[in-house]
């Protein structure tokens, strides 16, 4: 039984790599019923590891495993006739359809927005595309194709992340990728409430150059307000001060104290209360201006503490965090008690996998991870009618 606050929704999912199914893995979690339509090969992303040591099927690798889950898998050929008029008879009975092709790929296919619209008026058609799709403006970039690395680099992010000019980093997590799949989560989900109302559908169309951008609004009313081009500040901030990364005697740890009034706790809980007064300090402006004093005071009372210590110390008070591994983070409890730890069964394997959990808590119709990634095809009978 499908469960969540979402049950009730049919999502006809097309989508592959990253960006596509991270958002209906999004849906899946709360409870749609998506059903993902692979080629006869199966998503490349199938293949793309890690694998457990004993497993002989390689039926997917961990990579597949975490951004596929709750869904059910059927194989159609939208190269053939019959694969076209089986997809569009599970359209027929969907809410939502979702792909992040290029632009023409649908249709070239016959499957288009509009050919689609027309057979099912109240369905939601989402696309996720590099650069956004031509119905709702098209740019010189429109036909580019693009991956998390390519949209971080052009949306900001990378621009002012890093450590110095001249070095651009790119964020750890695929936020490229990621951050596009929630933005077109949350369009779906608007839109489905809309059509309920109205009884019409809509195109949803999130471009990941656009949601870049989003993500790095700051930078936007920066250069607007000011004329200057933020860059690289390593793990400080334009704004706040002290917004860092401190040594401590077992690694590092973040510390923000860029209230007033935090400022004040800080210096008198790290034995230096005449600082909370000193005018070099006063305000988060000053303290910006003296930012190297700032860090070199409180560096030297963290780096001969332990994270630990220092959590004890401010973590009632003051936001404070050791730079976790992720053998860290499987070791919090504070993770286990929120459940973003969750494991799941692995064919053609006796072991358990785990994957991140449901970060959206809900307290009567919560979400949840209920099931592994399909195999190729294994929900095949939904397309003789058969709804399970």
């Amino acid at each position: 039984m499908t469960e969540g606050p979402l049950a009730g929704m049919r999502v006809v999912d097309l989508t592959w790599m990253l960006a596509g199914p991270y958002a209906t893995m999004l849906l899946a979690d709360l409870g749609a019923d998506v059903v993902k339509v692979e080629p006869p090969c199966g998503d490349p992303m199938r293949a793309v590891g890690p694998f457990l040591d004993d497993d002989k099927d390689h039926a997917f690798g961990g990579y597949f495993q975490s951004i596929n889950r709750n869904k059910r898998s059927v194989v159609l050929d939208l190269k053939t006739d019959d694969g076209r008029e089986r997809l569009l008879e599970l359209v027929d009975g969907a809410d939502v359809l979702v792909e992040n092709f290029r632009a023409e790929v649908m249709g070239r296919l016959g499957l288009g927005y509009e050919v689609l619209a027309g057979r099912a008026p109240r369905l939601v058609y989402a696309a996720i595309r590099g650069f956004g799709d031509p119905r709702s403006g098209e740019g010189p970039r429109s036909n580019q194709p693009a991956v998390d690395v390519t949209i971080q680099a052009l949306g900001g992010l990378m621009g002012i992340t890093g450590s110095a000019p001249g070095q651009p980093l790119k964020a750890g997590p695929g936020v490229g990728d990621l951050f596009p799949a929630v933005l077109c989560a949350v369009g779906v989900v608007a839109a489905w409430r809309e059509a309920e109302r109205s009884g019409q559908g809509q195109f949803v169309d999130v471009g990941m150059y656009d949601a870049m951008l989003s993500l790095c609004e700051r930078i936007v009313y920066q250069y607007s307000y000011t004329g200057v081009v933020p860059g690289p500040q390593g793990n400080t901030h334009p704004i706040f001060c002290p917004f860092d990364v401190f040594p401590s005697a077992d690694g590092h740890i973040a510390i923000c104290a860029s209230e007033d009034h935090q400022w004040r706790m800080l210096a008198g809980a790290i034995g230096r209360p005449e600082l909370g007064g000193d005018d070099r300090y006063a305000s988060v402006e000053r303290r910006r201006v003296n930012a190297a004093d700032v860090r070199r005071v409180v560096s030297e009372w963290t780096q001969s503490r332990t994270a630990r210590e220092i959590t004890e110390v401010l973590g009632a008070r003051i936001p404070v965090g050791k730079v976790q591994t992720v053998e860290e983070i499987f070791d919090d409890p504070h993770v286990r008690a929120r459940e973003m730890l969750v494991e799941v069964e692995h064919p053609g394997t006796g072991q358990a996998v785990t994957v991140a959990g449901v970060p959206i808590k809900l307290s009567r119709t919560p979400g949840g991870v209920r099931t592994r990634a399909p195999l190729l095809g294994e929900h095949q009978a939904l397309l003789k009618g058969v709804r399970t």
